[in-house]
């Protein structure tokens, strides 16, 4: 590890810092391994109730790095086009394939500036809040470029077809306040207020059985790309593996009880 990405473990809730100020944290080759790194173990950890994602400094993350993408210093920016499609596979593109495989729920809390990828990575978190001086712009055109790390997928998914096509093909930036009018983001705080309020929401979402909540989240995932009928026997299936787990039983006494629930499963 090279402290490109800083992780901080409170309670159940990861929070991973995005720890390349200097270029605005960049999604270079060492923040791509390290976030893999974590995300390729999230769920194997029974332990872990939610993921924060933030970023160092005044940015978020402003995407691709480039000086590299200018000098050829990365595979995915030099060599033949077969060669640079394989690179792009074995890099940037292993993120959106691990974020869609995470059952533990991720908040993106979006400090400042999220452009191009760094935009996308925040898409491919399940809930995003953004500080006032947050922007946010899908301006891959402005290099000429496409969106290869997987925000074709995630955004529409987001923001709606028509409002993603808008984005990408006019380079506009929006503000925090347009960002939430667009669905893009579910809440918009002050800069102090910001990382408060998403470690108050990690915890709210830790709080309930482990189980229960990446099921939950997997379904709704799941349930997006199906029939309704396959998805409702995703659901039946689910509702039978919680059921015969013991936080089930524990959550359901507890609020007969009227106490708070502790679960061990």
């Amino acid at each position: 590890m090279t402290g490109a990405v800083l992780i901080e473990r409170d309670g159940p809730v990861a929070i991973l810092m995005l720890n390349r100020p200097k270029t605005r944290n960049a999604l270079s080759d060492d923040v791509i391994r390290e976030l893999e790194a974590f995300l390729a173990a999230a769920n194997e950890d029974e332990s872990l109730g939610c993921i924060l994602l933030t970023g160092a400094g005044e940015a978020f993350s402003s995407g691709g790095n480039v000086k590299e993408m200018r000098d050829g210093s990365h595979p995915m920016f030099a060599g033949s086009p077969a060669e640079m499609q394989e690179a792009y596979r074995r890099n940037i593109q292993v993120l959106p394939r691990l974020f869609d495989q995470l059952d533990v729920p991720a908040i993106a809390a979006v400090n400042g500036l999220a452009i191009g990828a760094g935009m996308d990575i925040a898409t491919m978190c399940d809930i995003r809040l953004a500080s006032t001086e947050a922007t946010f712009a899908e301006s891959f055109l402005r290099v000429g470029l496409i969106s290869g790390d997987g925000g074709a997928w995630y955004l529409p998914r987001v923001v709606g077809y028509p409002r993603a096509v808008e984005l990408a093909l006019t380079c506009r930036t929006l503000n925090a306040a347009e960002a939430l009018d667009w669905g893009l983001v579910t809440h918009v705080l002050q800069p102090e207020e910001l990382m408060p309020a998403a470690r108050e929401m990690a915890h709210r979402i830790a709080s309930f059985a482990p189980r229960s909540v990446r099921l939950n989240k997997r379904l709704i995932r799941q349930s997006m790309g199906v029939p309704l009928g396959t998805a409702l026997d995703l659901a039946a299936s689910y509702q039978a593996i919680i059921q015969h787990t013991p936080d089930h039983r524990e959550a359901l006494l507890a609020l007969l009880e009227r106490r708070k629930p502790v679960f061990h499963d």
